[in-house]
């Protein structure tokens, strides 16, 4: 099933802060973003948008959350995850 993309967005302070605190780049952000690998709703107007990203040889979860519910939507944080396993949702 092919995932919706956000294109249009504003990254708010908090969530540049824990980018940088992360070592998550604006690209990388933008890169889950226009071509999530999933999209799950958090609540009514929030979204976490997740794809694996391999990083020096290892598999990775970036996962970036979402107002969709403003405009234009707000990355609201991001952050990667070694454990897959626990949010990526097998397809059923």
């Amino acid at each position: 099933m092919e995932v919706e993309p956000i294109s249009h967005y504003i990254i708010t302070s908090h969530a540049g802060f824990e980018m940088r605190r992360r070592g998550i780049t604006e690209e990388l952000v933008r890169q889950v973003l226009s071509n999530p690998g999933q999209r799950m709703e958090v609540r009514p107007g929030r979204v976490v948008l997740q794809s694996q990203t391999p990083v020096e040889g290892k598999t990775y979860l970036t996962r970036v959350f979402v107002d969709i519910d403003s405009h234009p939507a707000e990355v609201i944080t991001a952050y990667r995850t070694s454990k897959v396993s626990k949010y990526w949702k097998e397809e059923s």
